[in-house]
């Protein structure tokens, strides 16, 4: 399949309005970008006019909305125009703001699809950024809220929500957004909602402080104050758009087929971070068996790290045990009830975290780890053949030779195991 292109804008298109929690006016511009510059937003009313990108790792908030930040740096409520913009295929924007919370106008992402198609997309002379799934993903992110994700050569998005209202209840949608038009014609013109009963504690809270009839769909104990609706189902299609927009902060045009069960801008930030770990580590290892060796002094049957998939220098490293029946332990752990030995467990954490050391120093080959203490170690799973062992580390501290290190291991995105290390590093 032939790569589409990455998309900006021919001109630059301005609107306004009042942020929903500050209640302050706000101004966006949108200005055409170059090539892999992604999406950017400018904050021209602060010192030096700072830019954040959209991404991942500058969230700093998800209550009631999407907030990025970085030190005093902060926008608010940027999930409309993200699901704007990736409804409309546009990868490349600044985004000037004027006030600490882009404006909610009517509540829907109309109005931000609106001021993208008077700015008339183009194409540019660069492949877009498409992500795929190597396989399935899940994630559950608590309190009623799930997500699952399965490869497809289309975005797809299947979402359930569930309030206590007789306007809301239990709402079902599904929609294939692998066009604009389908974002513009099913997901745009559906409004954000509240409920009255919650107005007063929520402004106590510095939230909700703009919203008004003219922007927010209101419901009372029994029914919309402010209808009609635009669609029976325009509370689901408004989470399926919110979620949009906070998937969009992957950076990519996701082809994926998606199922949310009881959707938040929690959890729709913990799966976006879900899909972006899944498509890193599917990608050419760090290291491969081969390079581990060359680190490691351990071998059959203790060399218990088959590949390094992340890697950070000084900072984070992930490694993968693929766990099969082939393994001498189980031989006597148990007969007849296979279980990984915890201690083993624990040793491939140290393995794992081990490589990290060895890139701090001059000829690795020379050098070899010692574990001092062992600390926090909890298991929480049992590990049996078939289970493929994922392990997250963490240096917390190096000084002089001695480093210490958290980590964790994983099967199928569930903590089995975690502990924390001291290590040192001697001479052969």
């Amino acid at each position: 399949m032939t790569a589409p292109q990455q998309r900006t804008i021919s001109t630059a298109v301005s609107l306004e309005g009042v942020g929903v929690h500050t209640g302050v006016q706000a101004r966006v511009r949108l200005n055409p970008a170059d090539p892999d510059t992604g999406i950017r937003f400018r904050l021209v009313g602060a010192p030096g006019a700072p830019e954040l990108p959209a991404s991942l790792d500058l969230v700093t908030e998800t209550e009631l909305g999407t907030t990025l930040g970085a030190g005093e740096a902060k926008v608010r409520t940027v999930e409309h125009l993200m699901a704007a913009l990736a409804g409309a295929q546009v990868d490349n924007v600044v985004v000037e703001v004027e006030g600490p919370e882009l404006p909610i106008l009517d509540g829907s992402f109309t109005g931000f699809a609106d001021a993208i198609e008077r700015a008339v997309p183009v194409e540019q002379n660069a492949d877009a950024r498409v992500l795929e799934l190597s396989g399935p993903i899940h994630l559950d992110a608590g309190k009623g809220t799930a997500y699952v994700a399965a490869p497809a050569d289309r975005l797809s998005v299947a979402a359930t929500i569930d309030f206590a209202h007789p306007s809301v209840g239990r709402s079902y949608g599904s929609f294939v957004l692998d066009r604009p038009a389908s974002f513009r014609q099913d997901i745009a013109p559906a409004r954000t909602f509240g409920f009255a009963d919650e107005g007063e504690r929520l402004q106590a809270r510095g939230f909700a402080l703009g919203a008004s009839v003219e922007n927010t769909v209101v419901l009372d104990d029994e029914s919309v104050v402010n209808g009609p609706l635009r669609f029976e189902d325009e509370f689901v299609r408004h989470k399926v758009g919110d979620l949009l927009g906070d998937l969009a902060l992957i950076g990519g045009r996701l082809r994926a087929s998606i199922v949310a069960e009881r959707p938040s801008h929690r959890g729709n930030v913990a799966f976006a971070r879900t899909i972006a770990r899944h498509i890193r580590r599917s990608g050419e290892p760090a290291l491969d068996i081969t390079r581990i060796m060359e680190f490691l002094p351990h071998r059959y049957p203790m060399l218990l790290v088959d590949r390094i998939l992340e890697y950070e220098a000084g900072k984070t490293i992930v490694g993968i045990k693929n766990v099969t029946i082939n393994e001498p332990f189980f031989q006597g752990h148990f007969p007849g009830h296979p279980i990984m030995p915890g201690v083993l467990i624990l040793e491939a954490m140290a393995q794992c975290g081990g490589l990290l050391m060895m890139d701090e120093v001059e000829n690795p080959e020379d050098k070899v780890v010692y574990f001092m203490t062992i600390d926090g170690a909890k298991f929480r799973k049992p590990v049996t053949p078939g289970d493929q062992l994922v392990f997250e580390m963490e240096v917390l501290q190096f000084r002089r030779g001695v480093c210490k290190i958290a980590g964790k291991a994983l099967v199928d995105g569930k903590t089995v195991a975690q502990a924390e290390f001291k290590a040192s590093l001697q001479d052969r």
